[in-house]
């Protein structure tokens, strides 16, 4: 698409969701979502990384559920590399995010490598949710200078609070990280086949933790979108 091809288009949309509207949307989302990052820098401070470590993480990583994911695996007595597995394999569904969008934000390519730290799923929920192109940048841009200004200052102050709050376990903060996720996930699985391939990968995620290394369980949760696909493919060749 040329730059003058989405300038009309952007044109054409002038008509959609108001500025404000969106604005405020999107700062919801970003002050919400960004507050949790105290929890992680509580969690992860409390887990025995320096608050230097911790504020590295956010600051370059910025992707909530791959961050907790990797304390979370260092605390239960997992590897590094195990640990990093896991995190970037979650970590890697931003990079589906990205490619829808780079078609509907259209960035120019100067600025599409600074985008690119802040394609998360709150900032792809808040754009993909806009029904124009210049609203959906917008949203876009609100939502990940919000959340990732407040994620990292939240980080700093957990991570510097961590030993006056003790047993982070006692407070549950590590369950906030995860169930914003969730909070987040659960509107976007509207079809059956979405709905069997997060159940599925609830039962193999928590049902391996038992039995192997921490941050493995993740690895093999991920099985469940190819085993539903293949499911789902078999039935419908049955079904003709």
């Amino acid at each position: 698409m040329t730059e003058e091809t989405a300038l009309a288009e952007i044109r054409a949309d002038d008509g959609g969701k108001p500025d404000a509207a969106v604005v405020r949307d999107a700062l919801g989302v970003g002050v919400a979502v960004g507050l949790s990052g105290f929890a992680f820098g509580v969690t992860s401070a409390g887990n025995g990384l320096t608050p230097a470590q911790t504020c590295v993480l956010s600051l370059l990583v910025f992707t909530g559920a791959s961050q907790f994911a990797l304390v979370g695996a260092l605390a239960a007595g997992g590897g590094p590399v195990t640990a990093a597995a896991g995190a970037l394999f979650l970590g890697v569904r931003n990079a589906f995010y990205g490619l829808r969008l780079s078609q509907l934000l259209a960035l120019p390519r100067a600025v599409r490598p600074f985008a690119a730290q802040w394609v998360i799923d709150e900032t792809a929920a808040v754009a993909l949710a806009q029904p124009t192109r210049r609203t959906a940048r917008i949203g876009f841009a609100v939502t990940g200078l919000s959340l990732y200004v407040l994620w990292n200052l939240t980080t700093f102050l957990g991570a510097l609070g961590a030993e006056a709050i003790g047993d982070t376990d006692a407070w549950g903060l590590d369950a906030a990280g995860p169930a914003v996720f969730l909070a987040l996930l659960a509107p976007m699985l509207r079809t059956a086949t979405e709905r069997a391939v997060a159940v599925l990968a609830v039962v193999l995620g928590l049902g391996l933790l038992p039995v192997l290394p921490a941050g493995v369980p993740v690895l093999v949760a991920a099985l469940a979108a190819p085993v539903v696909l293949w499911a789902r493919g078999r039935r419908e060749v049955g079904d003709r």
